[in-house]
């Protein structure tokens, strides 16, 4: 069975997260994005962890569905598409601060479970140590480490994956708090690192360039705060639709099962190049050694974006492409199409009536993004709309690098090219 996978998001009791995620708003975002297979996020969380228990149904091997609502003995038509569509994995995010080796470490840790009572002997250990109440992401004054052994000492069935591998700040490669290697921050328990995510700033071809970015799988999420961000990243596979068949197709890096990611064009990533975003300064990773990665109108440091620290980790040129990996698709969210094209914020009324109507007329986001014929998409949104959504998936675009904080910003169209398509869509 063919399905798309976004396992890294967050609940409405995450710091920063829209009060929006919850368990019902998820499973029905779910389908209008194409998602088939959602993770829960922040299942140490003691309020979060009691709703999943109380809303979910067993569903295939580790999956779980919505229980139908109340006692109702009919369901409603939306109710029965949510249920019989959307499958939740247990899934959570531990940040990971702690001193080793004379400097301090910031990583965040993804953890997938296999059923309630496993998250349950995660949560007792780990609440021990720090206060699960606190965030939807919890911050544990633990070794990466000995997280990994806790977990996989709770049980074998569950996968760890450093979050979004090259970010700055909280990541295993991050160029404030991260390590050189998997080995510098697993140590002996490496062996069990069997994936790692890209993160919005990164892609995997850039990962490809590292000895640690090719030996391990690499995965795609969203990190979604809220419901519009969902399925950002993602990936797409052909197998068992069960937990157990997932985490195998990933730990195996089989290409049969795992198909291929959806990334961000990294560009977009708000850490992608270096830059101080007080100074409004944006530098490319050869502008920062000339600085001295000093910002040369302050003379603080310059933040040392994915890029940059990609080149000071690689062993292999950019555009190396080893055998055996998973491919992947770079694509730009459709409200981003929408609003470029309308001239519109992507939160505004426009925007959203134009992307209702084609989630009604193709069926979802994904659907319209990766499949849809541009014949097909003439028919139901405007002609700039259908040429910006075949110019995103065949990278046709152009790229403003983000920086120290600010997403970066991606053009479909060059200047007057759009106004001249627009004009063919009104004489048509």
């Amino acid at each position: 069975m063919r399905f798309i996978a976004d396992f890294h998001i967050h609940s409405k009791y995450s710091r920063a997260t829209s009060k929006d995620m919850d368990i019902e708003n998820l499973a029905k975002w779910a389908v209008i994005k194409g998602i088939k297979v959602l993770g829960t996020g922040d299942f140490t969380h003691p309020e979060w962890f009691k709703g999943l228990k109380e809303k979910f149904a067993p569903a295939e091997p580790g999956l779980f569905k919505l229980r139908p609502a109340g006692t109702k003995p009919l369901l409603t038509s939306e109710e029965r598409v949510l249920n019989e569509k959307t499958r939740f994995l247990l899934t959570s995010e531990i940040s990971c601060i702690y001193s080793k080796a004379g400097r301090v470490r910031k990583i965040h840790i993804l953890i997938f479970a296999p059923d309630f009572e496993t998250v349950e002997n995660i949560n007792a250990q780990l609440g021990r140590l720090g206060n699960l109440k606190s965030d939807g992401r919890p911050i544990l004054g633990l070794d990466a480490k000995e997280l990994v052994k806790i977990v996989l000492g709770i049980s074998e069935d569950c996968l760890i994956v450093p979050g979004h591998l090259m970010t700055p700040w909280f990541s295993l490669f991050g160029s404030k708090s991260g390590f050189n290697s998997l080995e510098e921050c697993f140590e002996e328990y490496s062996k069990y690192i069997y994936a790692g995510e890209t993160g919005l700033s990164a892609d995997p071809e850039m990962l490809w360039r590292m000895s640690d970015g090719r030996r391990i799988t690499l995965i795609s999420n969203s990190d979604a705060h809220s419901l519009a961000k969902l399925g950002r990243e993602a990936n797409v596979f052909d197998a068992e639709l069960s937990y157990f068949a997932i985490v195998e197709a990933i730990k195996t890096k089989n290409p049969k099962k795992f198909l291929w990611t959806i990334e961000f064009f990294p560009e977009e990533g708000k850490y992608h190049y270096d830059g101080h975003r007080a100074c409004g300064l944006r530098t490319s990773p050869e502008e920062s050694r000339r600085y001295n990665n000093i910002c040369p109108n302050c003379g603080k440091p310059l933040t040392i974006g994915v890029l940059n620290r990609v080149d000071e980790l690689s062993d292999k040129e950019p555009g190396f492409k080893p055998e055996g990996t998973i491919p992947f698709k770079s694509l730009i969210p459709l409200k981003e199409i929408i609003a470029e094209i309308l001239g519109q914020g992507v939160g505004t009324k426009q925007v959203e009536i134009e992307y209702q109507n084609l989630i009604k007329k193709i069926g979802s986001e994904f659907d319209a993004l990766l499949n849809a014929s541009l014949k097909d998409l003439k028919i139901v949104t405007r002609s700039e709309i259908a040429e910006g959504i075949i110019r995103v998936r065949e990278g046709k675009v152009t790229v403003e690098p983000g920086y120290d904080g600010v997403f970066g910003k991606i053009r479909l169209f060059p200047q007057g090219e759009q106004k001249t398509l627009s004009k063919q869509s009104t004489l048509f």
